[in-house]
């Protein structure tokens, strides 16, 4: 019995060591609302004087670098505890055009993580756009392209709202897309509203047919600001997405995000309602239920949100410490949380 213990404690010692050896390349994917990042220049094409930096009227140039720099810190520290290092891949919303993404990467913060830009103008009438940051160093894009969302109210008035951004590229040398999204607001109530966020998901679907005419069976993340929850009829009826690894076949979509939401987590708050309208998701070849990792699987999903990104007193105690409020620059981040999920791979 001693020998047979012996032996035992062997085997398993050796498991534990063996399993301990094993190396991983780690890489964070995120997404992040940047709540209204507008430049300081007027533009005539559009209605950007609706955004609040317009609306003040003094050190608006040192006002645009604080909300720049704070955007930089929070993006440069998700995912860094595991990686040491920021997103190689992020996708945000709310941006004005091209220019602010540059002024955002130029900060001290981002500097030194020599993201480049993809980016296209949308036909949004305020002109908020989406847009993708990247590391060369592990991602290199081999095709992007924008899809128009085309809406239009009872009366035939077009509505103008964001593009979905694809972006198709080696991780490493394996073959991914991402399609980031900021799709159309609650704007006249969730019900009333419901079906223009419908139709931007059914453009997800249209999306990843195009992509399995050269990608049968497409690694495709699907990330942003949905201004719907998880549990909407859009991720659900439209996507089809699941929330139980063990449910996921071939070609379904994946979201982590759900559980996360059923839990209580959230990226914002609207009248004390809590929401995760921030969201990433993805389709079975990212996913692993038997913890093979001989490719980038997902390993983890969560909401990043530090303490000082929450406001901590008064009336909106809880909520995320946005930077505009009535009374102009709040010396805040954003409105929304941003998400991220890890993507590992066994490297040894």
């Amino acid at each position: 019995m001693k020998l047979f213990t012996l032996i035992f404690t062997f085997i398993l010692f050796t498991s534990n060591t063996i399993f301990c050896q094993k190396k991983y390349d780690i890489k964070t994917i995120a997404f992040y609302n940047l709540e209204n990042l507008f430049d300081t220049e007027n533009d005539t094409l559009i209605n950007d004087e609706a955004s609040p930096i317009m609306e003040i009227k003094e050190n608006r140039a040192e006002i645009y670098q604080k909300k720049l720099n704070n955007m930089a810190k929070v993006i440069s520290e998700i995912g860094e505890d595991e990686t040491k290092n920021s997103p190689v891949i992020i996708g945000v919303a709310e941006i004005e055009n091209r220019k602010v993404l540059e002024d955002l990467i130029s900060t001290d913060y981002l500097k030194t993580k020599n993201y480049s830009i993809i980016h296209y103008d949308s036909p949004d009438l305020r002109g908020i756009d989406v847009g993708f940051l990247y590391q060369p160093s592990s991602f290199r894009p081999i095709h992007h392209e924008t899809f128009e969302l085309k809406l239009w109210e009872a009366d035939g008035t077009r509505i103008y709202t964001r593009d979905q951004l694809l972006v198709s590229g080696y991780l490493g040398d394996e073959l991914i897309h991402i399609i980031v999204n900021h799709w159309p607001s609650r704007r006249g109530g969730e019900e009333k509203s419901r079906p223009t966020r419908e139709k931007a998901a059914y453009l997800n679907t249209q999306i990843i047919e195009q992509i399995k005419l050269t990608d049968p069976k497409p690694k495709v993340i699907i990330m942003g600001d949905l201004n719907d929850d998880p549990i909407n009829t859009s991720l659900k009826e439209v996507l089809k997405t699941k929330a139980i690894k063990a449910e996921v076949n071939e070609g379904d979509i994946y979201n982590p995000m759900e559980d996360m939401f059923r839990r209580g987590q959230n990226t914002l708050v609207y009248r004390d309602n809590i929401n995760l309208f921030d969201q990433i998701m993805f389709t079975s070849p990212l996913l692993t239920t038997t913890k093979d990792y001989s490719t980038y699987k997902m390993y983890k999903a969560n909401v990043y949100n530090p303490q000082y990104l929450t406001t901590q007193t008064g009336k909106y105690k809880g909520y995320p410490f946005r930077s505009w409020s009535y009374s102009g620059f709040t010396d805040g981040y954003s409105d929304h949380y941003p998400v991220y999920i890890y993507l590992i791979k066994e490297t040894e």
